[in-house]
């Protein structure tokens, strides 16, 4: 844990007041959490996350590599409608959920909640409210599902579309405190939005329009944000998703709205199609080497639920990739990272609620292993 930092005494300070309540029995997921829901930590274990009707679960690698794992622990977490994770360069783990809390007859009263895994294996801290920009009840009530990235120094940034349909930004000040919400503006912004941090330091946003996508990038590390021309492309809400594939350039995933297929798309560029049929989600994808070769690996779920997996070259994909099924299938989007030894690891929530991982063997290409029940 970092030294030195206002951040880094405040949270400290947090950590000493966290609040700890796991239940002892295997609960089912009813879906997976919103964001990259496995991670790696700072020792090297994966950890995987899913969602109850009233909580957050948490599967853990009891060592690095695999093969077994612990949990679900379940958190509980009341009111929660949307929650997404994100992880920073610190290898701290953020939670961001809207919350809906009844009130009489009226419009619930509507929140985002923060919370905080510092180290793998180690409780959740308590869970803190970001407010809402919007005073109105009824508009505060419309307010939409955030999303989360980190900044190479650790600021935590916080967007979601708000009752008018634009974008709003509320993130960390370098003390550790919160700054106010911001308006980013745009016209008609949908959920689903889809950001990346860069190791730059810099974070970029795409959202959805009901014609053009809008997207945001900061010009250096921690600066503010400046909205770029719209993009004269329609996305299918919920299903964008982004990643490097260069130093500071990002490649965005998402469903064509008229074909249901997948695309790749870097601004300035074309639109690239990958095939697939997207069943509304968000294309998961991972760079990893592959034989020698930098390449990216994508999964999701095709109408079925069932996992289909393929990789091509990173910023290749016009050579084409073949969707191949695994096997799995999910209840939810399913989920890639890398373990400490390198190999891909594919997770998939399964319908009885379950979290299944693959892992890649030492075969050429991209072989998995049979699934195991973590």
């Amino acid at each position: 844990m970092r030294t030195g930092s206002g951040r880094g005494v405040a949270r400290r300070r947090a950590a000493e007041h966290t609040v700890i309540s796991t239940g002892t029995a295997r609960r089912p997921a009813e879906t997976a959490v919103g964001g990259h829901w496995l991670v790696r930590g700072k020792d090297g274990r994966l950890t995987a996350y899913g969602r109850a009707a009233d909580g957050l679960l948490r599967w853990t690698e009891v060592r690095p590599g695999g093969p077994d794992w612990t949990g679900p622990e379940f958190f509980p977490v009341a009111g929660l409608t949307h929650l997404s994770v994100a992880q920073g360069a610190d290898t701290y783990v953020h939670f961001v959920g809207r919350r809906e809390v009844g009130k009489g007859d009226g419009p619930p009263a509507v929140d985002i909640v923060h919370a905080i895994q510092y180290q793998t294996g180690r409780p959740v801290t308590e869970w803190r409210s970001l407010g809402n920009p919007h005073k109105d009840r009824d508009k505060a009530a419309r307010f939409g599902a955030p999303v989360a990235a980190v900044s190479a120094s650790g600021r935590v940034h916080v967007f979601a579309r708000n009752a008018g349909r634009g974008l709003m930004l509320r993130r960390e000040e370098p003390t550790g405190k919160w700054e106010p919400w911001v308006d980013l503006k745009g016209s008609r912004v949908q959920d689903g939005l889809a950001v990346v941090g860069h190791a730059s330091g810099r974070i970029e946003v795409l959202a959805g329009g009901e014609q053009d996508a809008m997207w945001w990038r900061q010009a250096e590390a921690d600066g503010e944000f400046r909205q770029e021309p719209n993009l004269p492309l329609r996305v299918t809400p919920g299903t964008a998703s982004a990643l490097e594939t260069a130093p500071d350039r990002t490649t965005y995933y998402w469903a064509d709205p008229d074909s249901g297929q997948l695309v790749a798309h870097r601004p300035g560029g074309w639109v690239i199609p990958l095939g697939g049929a997207s069943n509304g989600e968000p294309v998961t994808v991972l760079r990893a080497a592959l034989d020698g070769y930098d390449c990216t690996v994508l999964a999701h779920r095709d109408p079925d639920g069932q996992v289909m997996l393929a990789a091509c070259g990173t910023e290749n994909e016009q050579g084409g990739l073949w969707w191949s099924p695994t096997g799995e299938r999910s209840v939810a989007a399913p989920a890639l990272a890398l373990d400490a030894h390198g190999r891909v690891v594919l997770a998939a929530i399964a319908p009885d609620g379950s979290l299944r991982i693959a892992r890649q063997t030492g075969a050429p290409g991209l072989a998995l292993a049979p699934s195991i029940r973590a």
